[in-house]
């Protein structure tokens, strides 16, 4: 067996265009394919993170609400690699998204720091 990376993620999300603008617009994803799924009345957005890796945004009517506290089993957050926490940060103000203090991760010693999506999936910047 020969699992050699992560070819894509999949979340779900309650408001299309909200996703779409905060995804593409803020933070800079390309938009490689974008379908309206008729038979599911949804619809389906894949995302160019990186060379080998795409973002899955599917745009339900009426998804349930996401559990935070506690945690429930799943997908606890998203973690994109960042060269320089502080500017990212900056870079997101200026686009009106709010991030967490900045810290260290206990374990990489890397810089690090949290924001939401706009249906409060946590997104983190990890250097």
């Amino acid at each position: 067996m020969n699992l050699s990376k992560i070819h894509h993620i999949a979340i779900i999300v309650s408001n299309y265009e909200s996703a779409k603008d905060f995804y593409v617009n803020k933070l800079g994803f390309s938009i490689i394919r974008e379908n309206y799924r008729a038979e599911r009345r949804d619809w389906k957005l894949d995302l160019r993170v990186d060379e080998h890796t795409e973002l899955e945004i599917f745009a339900e009517p009426n998804p349930p609400k996401r559990v935070s506290r506690p945690e429930a089993c799943g997908l606890r957050h998203l973690a994109l690699c960042v060269e320089s926490v502080e500017q990212t940060v900056k870079e997101l103000a200026e686009v009106g998204i709010e991030c967490e203090p900045i810290r260290v991760d206990d374990f990489t010693g890397k810089k690090m720091t949290f924001f939401h999506d706009p249906d409060g999936l946590p997104l983190e910047l990890h250097e």
